[in-house]
């Protein structure tokens, strides 16, 4: 799962907590994948592996209130676009796992078809860092946007618009990078 909510605001939480949560969010995220309503899905791992059964306020969370929060719309917000961007490109390029699972099935049609060039990063090379401006959104086309700036050894950057899906209704994806033609 992406990251969406900023370190910020998370609390500092057990290993055996944060377990627990990780569990959910893979419950939350596959379930939201299957369609299946989630109230009926987390509740039988949200207990603690103690066997210690959890108190009732901290019963699974209800789809509203899921892994992130989301405006009164269903939309992703621009933090959440933010956090998510920072997290997939991370210090020096996407992963693995956020080349996988983090981008649109068109883009990664894209990127299959693209040989020596990584539609991602709009680059050959990985960047020696990844920086991501603010994010806009355009709520009638459900979509936000930030440039994401890619620093090289050399001392040049190059910049790239990157855009992702705001229906909260969907795990949050990239799906598109916008190139500059002047390669």
């Amino acid at each position: 799962m992406f990251r969406t909510t900023t370190p910020a605001q998370s609390s500092v939480q057990s290993p055996a907590r944060r377990s627990v949560r990780r569990t959910t969010l893979a419950v939350a995220g596959c379930a939201a994948a299957l369609g299946l309503a989630l109230s009926t899905v987390v509740p039988a791992v949200a207990a603690p592996a103690s066997g210690v059964s959890a108190p009732a306020s901290a019963s699974a969370p209800t789809s509203a209130s899921a892994a992130t929060a989301v405006d009164s719309k269903g939309r992703y917000t621009a933090v959440e676009i933010r956090t998510f961007l920072r997290t997939f490109y991370d210090r020096r390029g996407p992963g693995a796992f956020a080349r996988k699972y983090g981008i649109s099935p068109q883009l990664a049609k894209k990127v299959a078809e693209s040989k020596g060039f990584d539609p991602l990063l709009c680059a050959q090379n990985t960047p020696q860092s990844i920086g991501i401006g603010p994010v806009s959104t355009a709520q009638s086309a459900r979509v936000g946007w930030a440039t994401v700036t890619t620093r090289w050894t050399s001392g040049k950057s190059a910049s790239f618009i990157a855009y992702v899906d705001l229906d909260a209704k969907r795990p949050i994806l990239l799906l598109d990078v916008d190139c500059p033609t002047n390669r």
